[in-house]
C-alpha cells in the first residue's frame, strides 16, 4: 500500500463543519466510519480542533497537532506538535503511514495541494455554526470514486452520505 496524504470531514448544508469548535450534530454511525479508516494511522489537526475534542488523544493512532504556539505541549508520546506545514510534510516523508487531516479549515486550506484523496460526509441536515469547509477549495483536481447513503435511524438523527474522491492524475 503506498501511503497518502487524504482530508476527512464531514459537512452539513452550505459547507457547516462546526460550532464553537465542536461538531454541531451527534451521528454514531459516522463517528465509527471515522474510527474505521483513521485507526492505525495518523491524523492531523489544527489546534483548535485539538482543544474542541477536549484534548482528548483519540486510540490506535498518531496525532499531530499543528500551531502558530511554539510553547504549545502536550504530554503524550503519540502526539506531536508542529509550527508549519513543512515540518508536518518531513514527518510524513520519515514514516509509514497515511496522514489524515481532519480539520479544522484552516487546516484542510493549507494541505489542500497535498491531497491525494478526499472522503467527505454530507450531511442531509440544515444546521447552525460558526466554521464552514474552505470556500475556494478546488474541487477539479479530484473525480468521485465511491458513494455510500447511510438513513437515518434511531440513533442517527440525519441521513448522510459518505463520498470518496481520488487525485484524478494519481
Amino acid at each position: 500500500m503506498t501511503k497518502k496524504i487524504i482530508a476527512i470531514w464531514a459537512q452539513a448544508e452550505r459547507g457547516l463543519i462546526g460550532k464553537d469548535q465542536v461538531m454541531p450534530w451527534h451521528l454514531p454511525a459516522e463517528l465509527q466510519h471515522f474510527k474505521e479508516t483513521t485507526t492505525g494511522h495518523a491524523i492531523l489537526m489544527g489546534r483548535v480542533t485539538f482543544e474542541g475534542m477536549k484534548r482528548r488523544v483519540l486510540p490506535n493512532r498518531i496525532s499531530l497537532i499543528l500551531t502558530r504556539d511554539k510553547d504549545y505541549q502536550i504530554d503524550d508520546e503519540k502526539v506531536f506538535i508542529f509550527n508549519t506545514a513543512e515540518d508536518v510534510l518531513a514527518w510524513y516523508e520519515k514514516q509509514d503511514k497515511n496522514l489524515y487531516i481532519i480539520g479544522g479549515a484552516q487546516v484542510l486550506a493549507l494541505f489542500e495541494p497535498y491531497l491525494d484523496e478526499l472522503i467527505q460526509t454530507q450531511i442531509e441536515a440544515e444546521l447552525e455554526g460558526d466554521t464552514y469547509f474552505p470556500a475556494g477549495f478546488d474541487w477539479s483536481p479530484y473525480q468521485e470514486s465511491s458513494s455510500r447513503f447511510y438513513p437515518k435511524d434511531e440513533k442517527n438523527a440525519y441521513n448522510f452520505t459518505v463520498k470518496h474522491y481520488q487525485r484524478k492524475d494519481s
